[in-house]
């Protein structure tokens, strides 16, 4: 079997992180600053060292703080010679913020950095889990790593549907760290089992004042468990939201629950660019966007979850075991020297 990596730009299923949509639309932007803590993996995360080889393109500095069911189609990029895109030289990138997650067992991340989203609204999507502050949820395993967890749970949670079937965890960085441009990136090990839907992604600082989608979003890494060897990567934005997003699927040819993988976006002025374990596989533009507006020249902040369900993760599988867990390595953000 033909194992190279496939990239398909008509379609890249897309979700759009639908919890903006319902919540800040209405005007209630209030659980988005909840926390959740986790528990361990079926599958078990195994060492991964924080000091993962950074490319060789990166110059590291020290850090300067701390912090659906079916397919659907993405919109094609068409070139629009109204807005060009600005020519831009190689950028030298430095760090200038991560998250290593070295700490205890069983601890909580640098309440500091991360804020925890909390509850079982459906998210805009229909998901099926509660968002928790939990340890079980959300929490450090003791070897440098994140472990966002998804759980089976008690029932005694309410949903938008009833008792809750599933506990997982949503952390989010807005309004402790906050980023404008930069090669955004995370070593990650998603989980395994369809109805399965884990993400980094990042919103428009400003959502509480504009809303969603005028805020933009950028998925920089979605995986649905159904679609075991596909990763998705999308932008947001007004006039280009949910199956509609700019994005592509990148298609490993394997599955990409069998080991780590480092997905980031490099983003600068008028451009985004996204990346796995090096390989760029889509690039959006300006351009993409007319005729509307381009929405990603302002600062964003970081988000980390696994949904359960929902309109893209679809239905949960009989056969995916829980507990299961996104295993995060690493979160860093750098900027580019030069600029």
């Amino acid at each position: 079997m033909d194992e190279r990596p496939r990239i398909r730009r008509h379609p890249a299923p897309r979700r759009s992180r639908l919890a903006w949509r319902r919540v800040l639309l209405a005007g209630a932007l209030v659980g988005v600053m909840s926390g959740c803590a986790g528990g361990g993996s079926s599958s078990g995360p195994g060492d991964s060292p924080s000091s993962a080889p950074v490319p060789a393109s990166l110059e590291a500095t020290s850090p300067a703080g701390p912090e659906a069911t079916s397919e659907v189609a993405t919109r094609p990029a068409t070139p629009a010679p109204t807005s060009p895109t600005p020519t831009l030289g190689p950028p030298v990138w430095k760090l200038v913020w991560s998250d290593e997650f070295d700490g205890p067992a069983g601890s909580p991340p640098d309440r500091a950095t991360w804020l925890y989203d909390i509850g079982g609204s459906g998210w805009g999507n229909d998901e099926r889990q509660f968002y928790t502050d939990y340890t079980e949820n959300v929490a450090l395993d003791g070897k440098g790593n994140l472990l966002l967890t998804a759980r089976v749970s008690d029932g005694s949670l309410a949903c938008h549907y009833g008792p809750c079937e599933y506990t997982s965890g949503r952390l989010l960085t807005r309004g402790r760290n906050e980023f404008q441009y930069g090669r955004m990136e995370a070593r990650i090990k998603v989980p395994v089992g369809a109805g399965l839907w884990p993400a980094f992604w990042m919103l428009g600082a400003d959502i509480g004042k504009v809303g969603w989608p005028a805020a933009g979003e950028i998925d920089i890494m979605e995986y649905v468990g159904r679609w075991p060897n596909r990763i998705l990567g999308t932008i947001h934005g007004p006039g280009y939201y949910g199956s509609s997003g700019l994005g592509a699927t990148f298609d490993l040819g394997k599955p990409v629950a069998d080991d780590f993988r480092t997905f980031a976006i490099e983003w600068r002025p008028g451009r985004v660019a996204w990346f796995v374990d090096g390989v760029q596989y889509y690039e959006a533009t300006p351009a993409d966007a007319e005729p509307s507006k381009w929405v990603f020249d302002h600062p964003f902040f970081l988000l980390l979850n696994v949904a359960v369900g929902g309109t893209l993760g679809g239905p949960v599988a009989p056969e995916t075991v829980f507990p299961q867990s996104m295993v995060v390595d690493y979160v860093r953000v750098y900027q580019d020297a030069g600029s």
